[in-house]
Formats: structure tokens, sequence, C-alpha cells
């Protein structure tokens, strides 16, 4: 069976550190050390095949251990890939903190990631594709190939602005029907797109006092869904961490509600919601609502283990945790 996701993005290798605090400044604590497999690309690619989708990740590696190390995690967990070897790269790589609260601090060295180029990614993928999804841990002009040419062909075209670089190509709106953004992303964009900035100068704005990452989640749905109008991008999904998400489409708009579970590690939920949408595209056959409602619980599940691609949860999982919260 052809891939019906195909994720083009990052892969990095996790170097985790777990403990009960994060060091200040100038100290240091003991904790425990947990590599594994990551990079944004990799782990949405994860969730959606783990989620019962089947799906090719195209990324770049260098050619050292840790990419070896990528390619054998992907077979093992039946994940099609198109690893591309970059000899004069190494493979990304990203430093985390996680503390007892199962917040986190994340450095990323991209390496091999920044060097994946339009020439480097069949088109083949992209044309026979349902849902094609980018995140911005790759090159830009990758990223507006990969999108460009998804969308002229008919599939989902989904970006995660993740992480939200201080250079995002605000372009790359013009070729995305889904926009998955979380809070600060969000945030980021409604201030530099000229619709949503102005909006935002308003009076019904204003009197509610200065947007952030901590209030935004509380403004009033009717706003909440003129902001992601402004956008210009057909479907807005804006996750919310612990507070759920708000997706907005043209006519309609609603808030999900989250899952309340106990979190042990929270990196990679944003993965898990977008890997985990995408799987629900083509298992609800492109319900926006129903793809965002299993998403939350792929999203939800994934914090209550630690790492990141590793912690994804499968499509029985995910299966027996709605089956329980429906009857609760």
């Amino acid at each position: 069976m052809k891939p019906r996701v195909v994720v083009v993005g990052s892969f990095s290798q996790d170097l985790a550190f777990f403990a009960t605090n994060f060091p200040r400044p100038g100290e240091t604590v003991f904790g425990d050390f947990r590599p594994g497999p990551g990079g944004k690309g990799f782990n949405q690619a994860v969730a959606a095949t783990r989620a019962g989708a089947p799906t090719l990740f195209i990324g770049a590696v260098g050619r050292d251990a840790f990419g070896a190390g990528a390619k054998k995690f992907s077979h093992a967990n039946g994940l099609r890939s198109h690893f591309v070897e970059k000899k004069k790269e190494p493979t990304g790589t990203a430093v985390i903190c996680v503390n007892a609260s199962g917040q986190n601090h994340i450095v990323v060295a991209p390496g091999a990631n920044l060097a994946l180029h339009k020439q480097d990614i069949p088109d083949e993928p992209l044309r026979d594709a349902h849902v094609v999804v980018c995140q911005c841990e790759s090159d830009f002009r990758t990223v507006a190939h990969v999108l460009k040419t998804a969308r002229a062909a008919g599939a989902v075209t989904v970006l995660n602005p993740a992480p939200m670089r201080p250079e995002f190509d605000f372009k790359l709106l013009r070729h995305t029907e889904v926009l998955v953004p979380n809070e600060m992303e969000f945030l980021a964009l409604a201030r530099g797109v000229p619709a949503t900035a102005a909006l935002l100068r308003t009076a019904a704005y204003r009197e509610a006092g200065e947007l952030n990452y901590s209030n935004l989640a509380s403004l009033k749905a009717d706003a909440f869904h003129r902001l992601c109008r402004a956008l210009g991008v057909p479907i807005v999904i804006v996750t919310l961490g612990a507070k759920g998400c708000f997706v907005s489409q043209p006519d309609v708009y609603t808030r999900i509600n989250p899952h309340d579970v106990d979190a042990l590690d929270t990196t990679g939920a944003g993965d898990a919601f977008v890997g985990g949408f995408a799987a629900g595209l083509v298992r609800f056959n492109r319900n926006v609502f129903e793809a965002a409602h299993f998403a939350n619980a792929v999203a939800a599940l994934s914090v209550t283990q630690p790492g990141t691609a590793a912690a994804m949860p499968t499509a029985r999982e995910i299966t027996r945790f709605l089956k329980k919260r429906d009857h609760a």
C-alpha cells in the first residue's frame, strides 16, 4: 500500500536528561540520562504510523551512528523512511532537560536537517499522498517546495510552524491548508501577518489586555476565531497544551477539551498531536473535528511516557483510551 501520509522534516538524536529541577545558572544537578530518536518530523511520522496510517518519512541524516540508529528504529517500528545521507553534515541532535513536573528545556543542533534540499525530495510520494506534513526544522525553501507540490496534487497540506524561527517565511502560509501552531507560535504568526496584527490593535482586543502565552486560551471563542480567519489559512488548529485545542474553519469553530492525565514528559506532545491529526484525517475521511479529537488523545497519551518518538501510542492504545473517556 502506498503511504497515505508523507512527513517531510527533521530527525534528531535526543539526548534527554531527567532531573527533579532544572539547574540554575552555574548549578550542577544529578539526573537520569535517556537517549532516543526524535526530531519534529520523525516524531510526527512515528505518531502517524503507530496511530494506524501508512506513513512515509523523508529526512536527512549524517553518515554516523545516530543516522544508523534512525534507520534501525524506523525499520523496527514499521515506518517507511527515505533517509538522505549528508556526507559533510552530522545527524541532528537535541539536548533535552525534563523536570519532575514533565516540563522541558530544549537546545537543538540541526546538522543534516538544514541540508535537506528540494532536489532531495522525490515528487511521486507527494503527489500520491492524502496528507503531507512539514515543520520548521528544515530549510524553508524545501518546505515551500513540498507544500506547493503536494497541494497542487490535491493532498491536504499541514504545516506545524515549530520551532517558530525569527526568519519564518510567511509565504509558506499560501501553500498551507491546515496550520497547527501552539500558543506561542500562533501569537508570533498573528503579530507577523498584517491582517491579524491590525486586528490585535483594535479596541475589541486591546480591552482584553495584552494577549500572551498564558491567557490566549481564555480569549472568547468568536474573537479567537476572527484572529484565525485573518491569517488567511483555510483551517487553523491552535494546540493549547493542558487546555486542549481550538479548531477554526471558515464557517465553524470549536474548542476541544483536554484529557486529564498524569504527565511524565511533555516533550513531543505537539508532535504527537500533529502526527495523530494526520492519521485522523485519513481515518475519518478528512473530517477535521474528528481528526482533532483523535489527535488530542494521541497527545495526551504521549505525555504519560518518557521520550519523544518512543512515547507515541499505538492505535490500540488510542482506541482503548477514547472508549474509557467516552464511558467515564
